[in-house]
């Protein structure tokens, strides 16, 4: 059992507010067993003078929050304070013990234990989040820190291997969602690394793409996973989704339909502005959040209304390059491995992928990319900065490349990022932008 599924007690710390942020509550570390905390708070809750705030206390170790009080220098550069900042946001292997499995231990509190180093966002966020750490890593790669990054992506492996994905967090509360998959994009990069390695006349290791080849085949089944159930009649399961032509592209979805333990009163009283089914709505809610956009506008029906999400309805455009990166990769480490037909197969895959993201994303009209709600069956109508993500892939072609950049530039590229983008591309690392 974990915090956030003590019932009543966890209902009422957080839809009366009484640490202040959601997130506290589902962080504790109870101080004894959580089912003789629950039996006492359904005696206790009812008596006179019970003070709800006083038992949380009394019964669990509120989180502690690193560096507050750091103070940044202001007469360092940039690089420097991030150089400084490196230490202050790793955590080293968890103390709390795993089970004789190897697996996560998930008695008391709600953090997963991994075996490796790793890098968190700071402040509340003390854990470690998913699609957050590949662009960590490429900060880490500049710092030469490729230790870290090697660490990091071992830890995914571990939770690939024990809990058969990577979770939003390592949360036990996290558990049922994943987030954008950039871990083919986190190996590759370890991979280009080892190569200058390789070139540098040190000691060659095992081929990084063979070496996490079953963790990459083991995440790809994640998100293809219900794809044998598809129909006509059943259009979508899971995280797929069964094209009118037949093709099969992806969505967010989550495994579970209640309010996030960590964001529960802002969802309980979302549901009571939505004309949703509840169900619905959290369901939508956590897909969004699975998407790393959350929240974002491009998930609502009516942008101004946060009640109209419906995440699970949309073929992302994001999403789907990210997965044809991931079958690319597969295609690539099962070439390496000696597995021709596999390789194969993964590049078939990542060939009609592609295409089916043209034909769904892509308008010919407006000659940009978008979202497709595949229930309404027509393109949404926001400009996001997720069209970004068929050119970084390579997937538009030089038409819709020069005709997405010049509406990207249009709308979000303003006048320090253009200045950045110029020396981007001075230095040769901007060709792409």
């Amino acid at each position: 059992m974990g915090i956030h599924e003590l019932g009543p007690l966890f209902e009422d710390v957080q839809l009366n507010n009484i640490l202040g942020d959601g997130k506290t509550f589902p962080d504790c570390m109870p101080k004894r067993d959580l089912n003789e905390i629950n039996a006492d708070y359904l005696q206790s809750k009812n008596k006179a003078g019970f003070d709800l705030k006083k038992f949380v206390e009394l019964n669990f170790t509120i989180p502690k929050i690193y560096s507050t009080d750091y103070k940044s220098d202001a007469t360092k550069s940039a690089a420097q304070h991030i150089e400084a900042l490196w230490n202050v946001l790793t955590r080293k292997p968890s103390s709390q013990k795993r089970d004789p499995e190897g697996g996560p231990d998930e008695e008391g509190g709600s953090l997963i234990p991994l075996p490796h180093p790793y890098i968190v966002p700071g402040g509340r966020f003390r854990e470690i989040y998913y699609w957050d750490s590949y662009f960590t890593m490429l900060g880490l790669r500049v710092s030469g820190r490729i230790d870290m990054i090697r660490s990091m992506i071992d830890n995914f492996s571990f939770l690939i291997d024990h809990i058969g994905y990577v979770p939003n967090g390592n949360r036990t509360y996290f558990k049922g969602r994943s987030q954008p998959p950039f871990f083919s994009l986190m190996v590759k990069l370890l991979s280009d690394e080892d190569e200058k390695v390789i070139r540098e006349g040190r000691e060659e290791e095992e081929g990084i793409l063979v070496k996490y080849l079953p963790q990459l085949e083991k995440e790809y089944q994640f998100w293809m996973k219900g794809t044998d159930l598809l129909s006509k009649a059943n259009s979508s399961q899971h995280r797929v989704v069964l094209m009118e032509d037949a093709s099969i592209l992806n969505r967010y979805w989550d495994q579970y339909n209640t309010p996030r333990p960590e964001a529960y009163k802002e969802d309980v009283e979302l549901s009571h502005q939505s004309k949703q089914k509840p169900e619905e709505l959290f369901r939508h809610l956590r897909a969004a959040a699975e998407s790393g956009w959350d929240f974002s506008s491009r998930w609502f029906k009516d942008a101004t209304s946060f009640a109209t999400i419906h995440t699970t309805d949309i073929i992302p455009v994001d999403l789907n390059c990210l997965l044809h990166h991931l079958e690319q990769t597969l295609s690539e480490a099962y070439q390496l491995a000696g597995n021709s037909l596999k390789s194969s197969a993964y590049q078939s895959l990542s060939r009609k992928r592609k295409i089916a993201i043209k034909k769904y994303c892509w308008s010919e009209e407006k000659k940009f990319y978008f979202d497709f709600d595949f229930v309404a069956n027509r393109q949404k109508e926001n400009v996001t900065l997720a069209a970004a993500f068929p050119l970084f892939f390579e997937i538009a072609s030089p038409d819709q490349a020069i005709s997405t950049g010049e509406i990207l530039e249009a709308k979000f590229l303003k006048p320090g990022g253009r200045e950045l983008r110029r020396h981007l591309i001075g230095q040769g690392i901007g060709h792409r932008l």
